[in-house]
């Protein structure tokens, strides 16, 4: 049974929220992620809650790490209370938004999985991903064997699209559609980064 969507999903959609210009999506960073959900179907809200709950396994310095680093203009933690703190903000905006709802059903088939035959495939991928700062790709490993391979991945690939100075060769991004396709993965999650393959 493939995914509940053909397109990025999780956290790693939140974290696509907060660009230039997401303050015209609320007044707070709270606000944005509570439209977002209010906008989603059961299995988006369920995906989100289920990443931002595996997140709660890391430290909040990485969470930081791994927040910023999958945004392009992620408000400053301060304002968020921490990296830990936001985290469980995003669990909490899912709850409220799920308790709305008396007949959610779970996630079922690939959406429950976790990816884990892939780890050692996703941790060289965030390894290969030189442009991305040492921290980060320590962050992405920290996530890979912490949280699970695929929220991982998927954070991975949004690092990869905010990070300025990302390029992909023929091979990496081959590579990444491999991975992608051993996850289940829709036809458009890793192509969102295809744009950065390298021109011969």
């Amino acid at each position: 049974m493939p995914r509940f969507t053909p397109f990025d999903f999780g956290v790693s959609t939140v974290m696509g929220r907060f660009h230039q210009d997401w303050i015209h999506d609320g007044d707070t960073a709270a606000d944005v992620v509570a439209k977002q959900l209010a906008a989603s179907v059961d299995d988006e809200v369920l995906a989100i809650r289920r990443d931002a709950r595996s997140f709660g396994s890391l430290p909040s310095p990485t969470l930081e790490v791994l927040w910023d680093a999958g945004s392009q203009y992620l408000p400053t933690f301060e304002r968020l209370g921490g990296g830990a703190e936001w985290t469980r903000t995003v669990v909490a905006l899912c709850d409220a938004r799920l308790s709305a709802n008396t007949d959610v059903r779970p996630l079922t088939g690939a959406d429950i999985e976790d990816g884990m035959p892939c780890l050692d495939a996703v941790v060289a991928e965030i390894g290969a991903a030189r442009f991305l700062p040492a921290e980060v790709r320590a962050a992405l490993t920290d996530c890979a064997t912490h949280c699970n391979p695929d929220l991982a991945f998927r954070t991975l690939l949004r690092a990869i699209r905010c990070a300025p100075d990302a390029s992909l060769s023929a091979e990496q991004y081959a590579r990444l559609e491999a991975i992608g396709s051993a996850l289940q993965y829709g036809e458009f999650l890793v192509d969102f980064v295809r744009y950065l393959i390298e021109q011969p």
